[in-house]
């Protein structure tokens, strides 16, 4: 059962990120996709090239599984290794009995989709914006037996609080917790990994954002031992390469940690520095920016936020469009987290994209760049570039 738009309700759910940096977009500077720039370190790519000349011998997980459940503190028996988070979405798709299940929107599209594909028919809980994003348990159905959730949220970039997603937990409920991000929160606060005290607790990890491994594909599933072996039943056999199960096993360790742990920490203050520069547009310009945002990206509203994405690219950024994800519009973009320097580059983009773009129609001439400044740009009435007649 295909996943198309009409039965999306609209939304495209197989777009992601990473389409605003295919073919024409490759040569932009990427706040598309949230994978940690400069990655992966040079020690990593060291251990992943160290299991190559083992290629011609079958993968064996049992070293990188043991290594993540002790990362957790759980016995081997609750994890399961993924070809990334995504893998994991259609494992629960496919294997799990549900009749109801419920995906908490906005959040990361791809759970809806390959539960759809899967033959589900699938509610949405839409969070609201008035309420910064942020989950009312009571609108999550009493009768769902699968909910899915992310913490921090994909796109929103808030992040629930642990007891309030554990509050979901019921008899005969799956509780899917999408945590991919998690690592980028300084001590992964509102973490419900290794948690064993809520019933159904399925919680899901990504190592492609924090360690720049998208493409190579590894992630891991925690929950309880059924429902790993019901999920391993439904994977093919040796679904994680060699070198993906040595990049598992390094970044568990604990100089991984420690070093993720400092990575978290600096993208905090320069997520802060990005959203500080973001809100000089609050007055001038109407954009809203959806705080506090815990992740490695940030979520803004603005005006005609289609043109102002088109001068961006222009002008060589590249953002995410958030009308594909159910519960925003196209007055949505995303933003990731990049260090200061692109972060003041890409704010002097914006203040020239929200004059260019902002009449909504085709891109106009894009004034020259400017050598980029030490901070945002100040606040405040910007002079009128030039203008000539549209060619879009």
């Amino acid at each position: 059962m295909p996943t198309d738009e009409a039965a999306a309700g609209g939304h495209d759910l197989r777009h992601h990120g990473d389409a605003e940096v295919r073919d024409d977009g490759s040569e932009l500077t990427d706040l598309a996709v949230n994978v940690r720039a400069d990655t992966p370190p040079a020690w990593l790519l060291d251990r992943i090239a160290a299991s190559l000349p083992s290629l011609a011998a079958y993968p064996d997980g049992r070293a990188a599984r043991a290594a993540v459940a002790a990362r957790h503190g759980l016995p081997v028996e609750r994890v399961l290794l993924t070809a990334g988070a995504a893998e994991a979405f259609v494992l629960l798709a496919r294997a799990l009995r549900v009749r109801r299940p419920v995906v908490v929107h906005p959040q990361f599209t791809e759970p809806e989709a390959a539960l759809r594909d899967a033959g589900h028919t699938v509610g949405r809980v839409l969070l609201r914006e008035e309420d910064g994003f942020r989950l009312d348990t009571a609108v999550v159905p009493e009768d769902a037996d699968l909910v899915v959730i992310g913490n921090p949220t994909n796109p929103t970039s808030v992040l629930h609080p642990a007891g309030a997603i554990a509050g979901l937990a019921r008899p005969g409920r799956v509780l899917v917790v999408d945590e991919a991000f998690m690592d980028a929160v300084p001590g992964e606060r509102e973490t419900l990994a290794g948690r064993t005290d809520v019933p159904g607790l399925v919680v899901l990890r990504s190592l492609t954002k924090t360690w720049g491994l998208a493409g190579l594909r590894i992630g891991y599933v925690l929950a309880g031992p059924e429902t790993i072996a019901r999920l391993e039943r439904a994977q093919p056999l040796w679904p994680v390469s060699t070198p993906a199960l040595a990049a598992a096993e390094a970044c568990v360790s604990s100089q991984a940690l420690a070093e993720a742990a400092h990575a978290a920490r600096r993208i905090a203050k320069d997520r802060d520095h990005l959203v500080a520069g973001l809100r000089e547009f609050a007055c001038t310009d109407g954009l809203r920016v959806v705080e506090p945002a815990e992740g490695s990206f940030v979520l803004v509203r603005l005006p005609r936020a289609a043109g102002v994405r088109r001068v961006l690219r222009d002008l060589g950024f590249a953002v995410r469009r958030g009308d594909t994800f159910p519960g925003l519009g196209d007055e949505w973009l995303r933003i990731a987290v990049r260090d200061r320097a692109t972060v003041n580059r890409f704010l002097q983009a914006l203040d020239r994209a929200m004059t260019v773009g902002g009449g909504g129609g085709g891109t106009g001439i894009v004034p020259p760049r400017q050598p980029p400044s030490h901070g945002p740009p100040p606040p405040g009435p910007r002079p009128e570039p030039p203008r000539t007649p549209s060619t879009a």
